[in-house]
């Protein structure tokens, strides 16, 4: 069994994060959901943007680091979109994490807006649209093919699937893709499976 700590998007813990949450729970894993919103859940992206600049970038740094604080470690960081910052920033400076999934969003590894080194051993998956805005075309998948690399094949992966939406995991979101998430969902529980 794994413990997972999910990441929420800009538009907060919406129904659609928890119930994937919950797919992950129904493989035996642990799952956790922190809110760093505290219970606002913007109806856009650029609302949650707003959201984001008006609460600060450190006071959600704080809420997402105390977040994990009282837990073990050996944790898998997941995260969406906005989130996927967050849980990548945690695997790559928290000591002892145990692995890394990354949804529609990944960081340089190198270069201005890398956190620092990709920590040896730590596995890595990553999930995106092949013609997501943010992903795809903002330039989100050239880190990812190179955190991957740099990671290695035993150890990363990342899965892009046609498309072009943002948010397509989030069943509660218009930008929904049932197919693309299934798939998604399938290969989460197989790496969440590996490190059991």
């Amino acid at each position: 069994m794994a413990e997972v700590v999910v990441f929420h998007h800009l538009c907060g813990v919406t129904d659609g994060l928890r119930g994937f949450a919950e797919q992950l729970r129904a493989g035996g894993h642990t799952v956790h959901t922190p809110d760093l919103f505290e219970g606002e859940r913007p109806p856009t992206l650029d609302e949650g943007l707003a959201l984001t600049k008006r609460v600060g970038r450190e006071v959600l740094r704080e809420r997402a680091d105390r977040a994990v604080a009282g837990l073990t470690d050996g944790l898998v960081y997941a995260g969406f979109s906005w989130g996927a910052a967050t849980a990548q920033r945690l695997a790559q400076t928290r000591p002892g994490a145990r692995g890394a999934l990354l949804y529609e969003a990944c960081l340089p590894v190198t270069g201005e807006w890398a956190v620092g080194p990709w920590p040896a051993g730590v596995p890595v998956q990553i999930h995106g649209m092949d013609a997501d805005p943010f992903f795809a075309l903002e330039g989100d998948i050239e880190p990812a093919r190179e955190l991957v690399g740099i990671a290695g094949s035993d150890l990363g992966e990342l899965f892009v699937y046609p498309g072009d939406r943002h948010l397509f995991t989030d069943s509660t979101l218009p930008s929904y893709d049932a197919g693309a998430t299934a798939l998604v969902l399938r290969r989460s529980r197989e790496f969440l499976d590996r490190l059991r």
